[in-house]
Order: C-alpha cells, then structure tokens, then sequence
C-alpha cells in the first residue's frame, strides 16, 4: 500500500504526529562544562577575519598548535635572514676569494649563513662570525632582523600569558551543582541549583542569570530558538561560601503551569550562567551550565555543607551535588497557589466546639436584645459592651460515664478543639 503524499505550503498549520519508536538523542545547546555546542558553517570570509584578529584567534587556539606556530616564526625567520646573507656572500664573493676582505667574517657557505642569522637574533655570538664594515647592506639587514626578533620574542610571551590568564581556566574552578531541585521555600514552589567557588581566593562579586532555552522544529525544516528569562531573587552574590541561587516560581515563570508530569514531558534546557569579577587578577570572568527536565528534580533539597566550628566556618564539598528528598505537592504552581487560596487560614478556625463556646444566658439575651438596646443610653451601651469583652469565657464540662459511650457530637468543628472531663465513677455519682 503506498502512502499518499499531501502538499504543504510554509503557511499552513497543521498537528504531527509522532511516530512510536526510539527517538532521535537530542544534543545540548550548551554543555554541562559551559562551551556552546554550536558549529558555523560557510561564515563568509573567514578566514580573514582569523586573521584581522590573531592576537584573539591565538589565544583561543590549542597549546599544541600554538607551540607549532611560534616555533615555525622563529625557525622561519632564521631561515629567511640566513638566505638574505648567503646571497649577500655570493654576490660579494666571500665563498670564491677567501684572502680579500670579507663582507661577513666566517660565512662562506649557506649553513654558516644560517648559523650567522640564527647567532644574531637569538645574541648568542661565538665570537667566530661577525660584521665587516665593508657592506653597508648587510648592516642595515641585521638592524631589520634585530628589530623583527624584539616582535617575535613580545608577541609570544603576550600570547602564552593571555592563554595562561585565560577567562576559561578560571571558569574551571566556579562549578555549578549536578542537578537543579524545585521545593517549597516560604510556602511557594522555587527552582533552584546551586554554584560554589573551589578556590581560596574569592570573588570580590558576582551575578547570577537564567533562561529557559525552546528549540522548535518545523514541518518544513526551520528551527526557531527563543529564549525566556527567569526571575532571580539572588541576582547578586559574593560568592565566599557555595550559594544556592532559586527561582520563584510564581505568575508570569515559564515553570509557573508546568507539574511533576508536564516536567517529565518537556521539552525545554535551562542555561544558568555566573559572571564575576576575580580577586586576584581582577578581570571579568563567567562560568556557564545547564540542566535537561530529566536533571531537574522535584521534591529534593540541597543538604547543609557549612558548619560552624570554634575559630572557621567549615565547608564540606562532598555534599555539593547531594540532595534530601522532602514533602512537595507534585501540581503546578498555579494549582498550588488555588488551594492555598482555598485552604481556611487557621487564624478563623474555632478554637471551641458548639460544647465549649459560652452559652448566652437569659438575662444577656435580654439585655442584648433590640428592645432593650433602644431603651438604654449610648453610655450604657458602650459599658455593657466592654463588660462583655472583658469577661472570660465560660466552658461547659460535661460528665461522662466510664461504663456508657460518650455520645458522639453532631458539630462540625475540629475534635482536637473539644474541651471534655471525664471523671471516675464515684465523683459522678457525688455529682449526681
């Protein structure tokens, strides 16, 4: 049976459905270590842009293919000068006539070229070859030389330095918790991770940011990357001790009508990112992570790492990534913030049952009563009133038998708030 194969335009919109089966492994956007797992392909002039900015694009180079490259300068440019005065000793005849006075002495041959070139920009000299004031050009070609040497030497001691100072190196030692949790945190539901610095040298400050990046794909091929980003009520940290930084949960979050089920349905990756100024060498640096739905997990807290001892305070790393399980209702955000609304707040609950609140008698009933509140004065009014609120309350007791059932209360309100004595046998036939 063949399947029939419908036109679709850009503009139409229409569901896709997904077929049952393994599906594809989706990548990260940007990686548990912080590198973006992006490739560009087909930048229009590349390659000259690597080379109006070589100062970056070697610092962002490997170790081993920057060592490649400083040592083909050096290698390179001794090779060069040594062919200019080997064609030098030619043209003068040094190599032929060997009495006459020479240009350069001691340089009759192309490796003795060489070994004078690498002598002069390296200032080793032997004391064998040397300069002879008989070629003004050869002179001022070991000026040029000298002077290209001082940019070689100052060019690669700048780059070694920059890549040994580099931003990501330091990145390396601000690490960020294996897992995201969501708990409650001052009765609202918070998403939160946690970040640290290893070294002892701290950071003088620090900015925390999240988004939540949504890859779409289309049924024409286009892929839309939108971003949103995520409210953080620590947005500023002076990181001293590992910090966890948490996210609200709350109207306008992206996570804010998402629940346990929808969490695990998701399709979404939180990027979280630290930019912060270093102590000790004062430049500005950032560290980056991120977390997939299966590595947020609900109903989990972070455990204490930081202990107080007589003279520190002790910073246990062996329980930065670990987490405690704890009681977390697993609906969303919205739906918690319904019932809370719809949970009677226990300062109106009853604190006595119909049995314990104060009956009125007759005579309040009476003085209480329309008729009776016309016939006296305001003045009056207003005493009985703070008579009535200064008078304690009355609580009924109520004997109960040990041989009978206590009869059950038809009231409504909270057994925990009853107030019953129950007396032996004997007091409750004194009573009687």
């Amino acid at each position: 049976m063949h399947k029939q194969l419908i036109p679709v335009r850009p503009t139409d919109n229409f569901p896709v459905k997904a077929h049952d089966g393994p599906q594809p492994k989706k990548y990260r956007y940007v990686r548990k270590e912080g590198s973006c797992n992006v490739v560009f392909r087909h930048v229009p002039e590349e390659w000259l842009l690597f080379v109006t900015d070589i100062f970056t694009t070697l610092v962002e180079i490997r170790w081993r293919v920057m060592f490649l490259i400083f040592a083909l300068s050096y290698i390179l440019s001794w090779l060069f000068f040594g062919i200019l005065y080997w064609v030098m000793a030619l043209a003068h005849g040094d190599t032929r006539n060997v009495t006459s006075e020479p240009c350069m002495y001691e340089v009759r041959s192309f490796t003795a070229a060489f070994l004078f070139s690498l002598e002069t920009q390296t200032t080793i000299g032997y004391g064998y070859r040397g300069m002879s004031e008989n070629c003004m050009i050869a002179i001022i070609i070991v000026t040029i030389q000298d002077v290209i040497s001082c940019f070689i030497d100052t060019f690669v001691i700048g780059i070694v330095v920059a890549k040994m100072a580099s931003a990501r190196k330091r990145a390396q030692t601000v690490g960020f918790s294996n897992c995201a949790v969501i708990n409650l945190r001052d009765s609202y539901l918070c998403l939160s991770w946690r970040v640290g610095d290893f070294r002892r040298h701290h950071l003088v400050e620090g900015t925390a940011r999240a988004q939540i990046v949504h890859s779409t794909v289309h049924a024409t091929g286009k892929m839309d990357v939108t971003y949103e980003d995520l409210v953080i009520q620590q947005r500023d940290v002076i990181l001293v001790t590992p910090t966890t930084v948490f996210h609200r949960i709350e109207t306008g979050s992206p996570l804010y009508n998402m629940s346990l089920v929808d969490l695990r349905k998701a399709d979404f990756e939180l990027v979280v990112s630290f930019t912060y100024t270093d102590d000790s060498s004062g430049m500005l640096h950032q560290s980056r992570t991120s977390y997939t739905p299966a590595e947020i997990l609900w109903g989990q807290l972070f455990q204490e790492m930081i202990r107080v001892s007589r003279r520190h305070y002790r910073v246990d790393y062996t329980l930065f990534n670990h987490t405690a399980k704890v009681l977390v209702p697993e609906v969303s955000a919205e739906e918690y913030e319904h019932k809370k609304q719809w949970r009677p707040s226990p300062r109106h609950t009853p604190r006595h049952s119909p049995r314990s609140s104060p009956r009125p008698s007759p005579r309040s009933s009476q003085r209480n009563s329309p008729t009776s509140s016309t016939r006296q004065s305001p003045k009056s009014q207003q005493r009985n009133h703070y008579e009535n609120l200064l008078k304690p309350p009355m609580v009924t007791v109520e004997l109960v038998n040990d041989s009978h059932k206590p009869p059950e209360s038809t009231s409504s309100g909270d057994p925990q708030h009853q107030d019953r004595l129950t007396l032996p046998n004997d007091l409750t036939n004194l009573v009687i």
